[in-house]
């Protein structure tokens, strides 16, 4: 246990002299999470007894690949099918476009996809490792849980396109002041 803390507070460390020693570089925040048409709901709102539930059976999903800036509040998300190697380097590809000529780092988790020897990372982007065992640093975690809360509890989607068509919705209209409210890094240099 000593031994993870420990790999925390370097991570911190060596995540806040990068930021200090290229500080002309964007922060951006990765992760991926599932979403899927068998869902969970919360029946603590119920009255005991008989009551009429819709449930769906089956199981569709994909996942949604999401990098954040804290900062700004900027982001850039794909829905793939898969979280692999060849789906993380399609994610780079489409990041790396939509920082044009910026340059960023990526922090990220060490998920195998994410340091696969075919990963291609590109020219204007520089990949930091979180410490394994840390969901807690990577304030994309937060933004998963607002984003399920509010698209999934408690609501069933007949069919995978409705729940794609709603989480797309739901992204493209959350404010960068919504995101960096959520993904604030206060442990950053220059962060609060």
């Amino acid at each position: 246990m000593d031994k993870i803390k420990a790999n925390k507070r370097n991570s911190k460390k060596n995540l806040n002299g990068a930021i200090s020693k290229y500080p002309e570089k964007e922060l951006f925040f990765f992760d991926e999470s599932r979403f899927g048409t068998l869902q969970r709901l919360d029946m603590g709102g119920l009255k005991r007894g008989l009551a009429q539930v819709k449930t769906k059976l089956g199981r569709q999903n994909f996942y949604l690949y999401s990098a954040v800036n804290p900062r700004n509040g900027e982001s850039s998300s794909l829905f793939a099918p898969n979280v692999n190697t060849d789906c993380m380097n399609i994610f780079l590809e489409q990041m790396s476009q939509y920082l044009e000529t910026r340059e960023a780092f990526l922090v990220m988790d060490c998920a195998s996809w994410h340091r696969s020897k075919n990963l291609k990372v590109p020219k204007n982007i520089d990949i930091i490792y979180l410490p394994p065992y840390s969901p807690e640093l990577n304030p994309v975690e937060r933004l998963w849980l607002y984003i399920k809360q509010n698209i999934l509890r408690n609501k069933i989607y007949d069919t995978i396109a409705l729940l794609e068509g709603a989480l797309c919705k739901f992204i493209t209209s959350l404010a960068s002041s919504t995101i960096k409210q959520l993904c604030n890094v206060s442990y950053l240099t220059g962060q609060q």
